[in-house]
């Protein structure tokens, strides 16, 4: 296959006085199916509302006078580049972009001087695209400031790290924070038919098998760029292995989908069997203590573009159902690897999550902690409830001591070993016990202290 099997004759865009860079016939095809307008960028429709600021700095929308400031914060393949050059579209507006990557003091305070000339000599306004915002020092943002404050630019900062944490303060209030999502099957699977199609694309030189369509989706995981990248890889692979020159449609299988990323295709629908097979096979082997099992589903569901959220939130949940109080650090670990996913997204994250899998099977097993609270529920919804004791009730309100309120409480921190001997629960559920710690782990001392605790308190371990 030669590289101009699928150019685009018209698949160029103005340059950069005009608000984009070059789209000749050579770009990729991310690069060339680019949006050109708001109404064809797909996802993200929480933030391109009508009237809402990105579609205003876009110029799409009517609204108040004079350019603002953008900061998009999202996973990679969200969109970032794509709306800095459909904001920069606009007759009187130029693109440059700069990568915190490569870029320093000095290269902000040209674009600020270039700008601030441009605008005030030749009435046009610059778009600044900066690129991995968070990897700039403080000393790099400040350089920012004069020129956001002064309107001498528009900057469209991107970044996948929170920039609660990687923007400096004053930049922040001077600019629109707007959070980018990972875009679903549909908006994936609705790019590939367009670019399938498209002049700008491969203008139907190729056809997309459902299979392939559907292995692409899963395996680019929300990744706009990704997705376009792997069809024209498979594009490729399919147009040269292809005997046929009878000007049809070369279609593009899975086998294309599989060679061009370099996998094999993963059994695995996140809305169908497969999704609740493994997220169910992932948490019986973190119970069951294997963590190489555990580790297999884990990777198995990283590599299928299962959302790192859902598998954080049933690890949390996991740390308690089934590691509980055998080892209490198990529920930090996982709530920690879970704050990891949202400050820091994946891939990185994906290290986090193993941390958590790790630490919960090889951890001691104990699943007293929901075996205590579901008995607890069990009760109440039994009609198990009663009425709280008087000594317990509050006594702080006017008139509370005339009912009795308070009355004969005693406080733990004036009694020996902290632990004061009244009666706690309402009557009907005296004695019974809901906690029964396991001989697991750091349940074992627990046992032996909490009968201690209930000795003292003149409960018997009889009624349960």
């Amino acid at each position: 296959m030669t590289q101009s099997l699928f150019d685009s004759s018209d698949g160029r865009e103005e340059g950069s006085e005009t608000g984009g860079r070059s789209r000749g016939p050579q770009s990729p095809l991310a690069v060339r199916m680019r949006p050109r307008a708001v109404s064809e960028i797909v996802g993200q429709q929480h933030a391109l509302k009508p009237g809402s600021p990105l579609r205003v700095l876009a110029g799409e929308d009517a609204g108040p006078a004079g350019p603002s400031s953008v900061i998009l914060w999202g996973p990679p393949g969200t969109g970032k580049t794509t709306i800095a050059h459909v904001i920069a579209r606009g007759s009187t507006r130029k693109f440059v972009e700069l990568s915190a990557v490569t870029a320093g003091v000095k290269d902000v305070r040209a674009v600020m001087d270039q700008a601030l000339n441009d605008r005030d000599l030749r009435g046009v306004t610059t778009v600044l695209f900066l690129d991995e915002i968070h990897r700039f020092t403080k000393a790099q943002q400040d350089a920012l400031l004069p020129g956001v404050e002064n309107r001498w630019v528009v900057l469209v900062a991107a970044t996948t790290e929170n920039p609660s944490f990687s923007v400096i303060s004053p930049l922040l209030s001077r600019s629109i924070l707007v959070t980018l999502q990972s875009l679903n099957a549909e908006d994936i699977g609705g790019l590939l038919d367009r670019a399938v199609t498209d002049e700008r694309g491969l203008q139907g030189k190729v056809s997309l098998s459902a299979s392939a369509r559907r292995h692409v989706v899963e395996l680019c995981g929300g990744d706009a760029r990704r997705a376009l990248t792997a069809l024209e890889a498979a594009a490729a692979v399919a147009y040269g292995e292809s005997e046929s020159d009878d000007g049809q449609p070369v279609e593009i299988t899975e086998k294309h989908t599989e060679e061009a990323m370099d996998r094999a295709a993963l059994r695995y629908d996140r809305m169908g069997d497969q999704h609740y097979d493994v997220i169910s096979a992932f948490i019986k082997s973190i119970r069951g203590s294997d963590v190489d099992a555990a580790l297999h589903y884990l990777a198995r569901m990283i590599e299928a573009g299962e959302d790192p959220r859902f598998i954080a939130r049933r690890i949390v949940v996991h740390a308690s159902e089934d590691v509980g109080m055998a080892d209490p650090t198990a529920l930090q670990a996982a709530v920690a690897a879970a704050q990891a996913v949202q400050l820091i997204g994946m891939p990185e994250a994906r290290i986090n999550l193993a941390q958590a899998v790790i630490h919960l099977a090889t951890a001691p097993k104990s699943n007293a902690v929901v075996t205590a609270i579901d008995s607890a529920i069990g009760d109440i919804r039994s009609g198990k409830s009663g009425s709280v004791p008087a000594h317990l009730r509050d006594a702080h309100y006017p008139g509370a001591a005339e009912h009795g309120h308070g009355r004969g409480y005693v406080y733990p921190h004036d009694v020996p070993h902290a632990v004061a001997q009244q009666q706690y629960a309402p009557d009907e559920l005296v004695g019974r016990e809901y906690y029964r710690p396991t001989e697991y782990g750091a349940e074992r001392p627990l046992q032996k202290r909490l009968g201690i605790i209930r000795k003292i308190l003149g409960r018997s371990s009889t009624d349960r």
